[in-house]
């Protein structure tokens, strides 16, 4: 049975046996698992990160962005999770499912082989040390 409306639940782990119907989110590990929306019972899991999937949360409803295509399944699900409500969405030939996953490919490689991605400038400051952030600060470097 396809579902049109998935609640949320902030978790700190994901639990062994999740729920139909339930869009599980472990903030710590950055992953939201929920069970596939055509009602064919197996997990999916978006990991959340700038290359990956982004979760929206307004207080009251969670939307993720891009949309979610089980291509691996056999189901072939493809749909859309917006402020909790499922939007479903067409399916996709196997050439356009090639075509995103390399432009996905490609993302990645941009995001955290730059030599000035947002994940290596944070570990270059953390490396750099407060004091030594200060005397720069301190000489209007």
């Amino acid at each position: 049975m396809t579902i049109k409306k998935i609640n949320h639940k902030f978790v700190d782990a994901i639990p062994e046996r999740t729920e139909e119907g339930v869009l599980y989110l472990a903030m710590d590990y950055a992953t939201a698992v929920h069970k596939c929306a055509c009602g064919c019972g197996r997990e999916v899991v978006t990991p959340l990160s700038p290359t990956d999937w982004k979760m929206g949360y307004d207080g009251v409803s969670v939307s993720l962005s891009p949309s979610i295509g089980n291509w691996s399944f056999p189901c072939r699900s493809h749909y859309w999770i917006k402020h909790s409500n499922i939007r479903w969405a067409g399916d996709m030939s196997d050439e356009q499912i090639a075509a995103g996953r390399a432009h996905d490919r490609r993302a990645k490689g941009r995001y955290y082989d730059a030599p000035e991605a947002p994940a290596a400038r944070a570990n270059a400051d953390a490396r750099q040390g407060l004091w030594q952030r200060f005397r720069l600060w301190l000489s209007g470097k």
